[in-house]
């Protein structure tokens, strides 16, 4: 009794902090805008409605009720009633029709498009390929896990921050193909009103063109499995000049990149990139710690695939393991990363097999 009254005391002298907005966001750009006026046009056409009907309605019972001595009247097939109830909603819906009409018009033009991206979704991840700029790269959550376990406090971007955001230019129409390499995801930024779905072996158009540069964030909002809530969505809007050098950057980076990939690294050199490789591709499933979660997901921690021939240990990381939840990591991760990943799951996790593999190899 005790601890529920000092619950309830405490319930009551802490207020709750949630969010109390009821209304959709007006978003960021001319189109967000027109959907969020249109959305405010039927509210307030049905709450006319609403008003004039239960008025009526509670008008009705209260002057012509019971103990007043009123008396029902029988009437039936009055075709004059019966045409004033069809062509008003009929003149009713028409009026929301239009607009709704010219609306959707608008969402569904993806047409002239000065920037064409795929966004493509995988278990728990996004990946932004640019059609026109040689530039591909997975955008995974960076929201530390120390926040997620509740070992510190959570920043203000809570589960709403990832490595690599999404970039496109402002006052620049962006089109976006929409697809997954798994289940179903769905792609969805508020202030943009695009949502989405990615659904393997189908394409989804939408279109943005944000006026102002910033940073907007958003989610998946399809269930797509254990870490669903994993997986957001943030797009930065630069300016064209800084999205210019911004793909400038790209290139340089991936030239770098392919340069790295012939350099030979110390076994302590891919350990420590290997760490991080797995904290962002692989602690989803097999845990920080590598035990793995029995039933579902296998543990790296004396697993014969970690401590066995290195051949097959590359392999099933490369292929993946069809019939399984082992994605394959050949579209995903670097020849570097998966080289550091390898080397880090045997000699990590409390493995030390004590052998290392070069990123030549597996370009090779």
């Amino acid at each position: 009794m005790t601890k529920a009254i000092t619950l309830a005391i405490s319930l009551i002298a802490t207020p709750a902090s949630a969010d109390w907005q009821i209304n959709m966001n007006e978003g960021v750009t001319a189109l967000s805008r027109e959907i969020f006026d249109l959305h405010m046009l039927i509210f307030w056409i049905c709450v006319v409605i609403g008003v004039a009907v239960f008025g009526v309605m509670f008008y009705s019972i209260f002057k012509f009720r019971k103990s007043k001595g009123a008396v029902s009247e029988h009437w039936h097939e009055n075709t004059t009633v019966e045409v004033v109830w069809t062509v008003i909603p009929s003149f009713i819906l028409i009026a929301m029709a239009i607009p709704a009409t010219a609306t959707l018009m608008d969402m569904y033009d993806t047409s002239e498009a000065d920037v064409e991206i795929q966004v493509t979704g995988y278990q728990w991840k996004w990946r932004y390929q640019y059609l026109d700029e040689d530039i591909d790269f997975f955008s995974n959550l960076a929201t530390p896990r120390e926040e997620i376990t509740n070992e510190v406090a959570k920043n203000p971007n809570y589960l709403l921050e990832v490595d690599n955001p999404l970039v496109i230019p402002a006052n620049k129409k962006v089109r976006f193909l929409i697809t997954a390499n798994d289940v179903i995801h769905s792609w969805w930024v508020p202030h943009f009103a695009v949502k989405k779905d990615a659904i393997p072996g189908f394409i989804n158009e939408s279109w943005v063109k944000v006026e102002e540069p910033g940073v907007y964030r958003g989610q998946c909002t399809e269930l797509c499995g254990k870490d669903h809530g994993f997986m957001p969505v943030v797009v930065e809007v630069k300016s064209e000049a800084d999205y210019q050098q911004w793909v400038t950057d790209q290139r340089a980076m991936k030239l770098a990149m392919a340069g790295e990939a012939s350099k030979e690294f110390s076994l302590n050199e891919l350990i420590a990139k290997g760490e991080g490789v797995y904290n962002t591709a692989c602690a989803g499933c097999h845990q920080p710690n590598g035990q793995g979660i029995p039933g579902a997901f296998p543990a790296i921690t004396g697993s014969t695939i970690a401590t066995g021939a290195i051949d097959t240990h590359v392999d099933i990381i490369v292929n993946g393991k069809s019939g399984t939840a082992m994605q394959a990591f050949k579209e995903q991760l670097s020849a570097v990363d998966i080289a550091a990943v390898v080397t880090y799951q045997r000699n990590g996790l409390g493995n030390s097999v004590g052998d290392s593999v070069q990123p030549n190899t597996i370009k090779n």
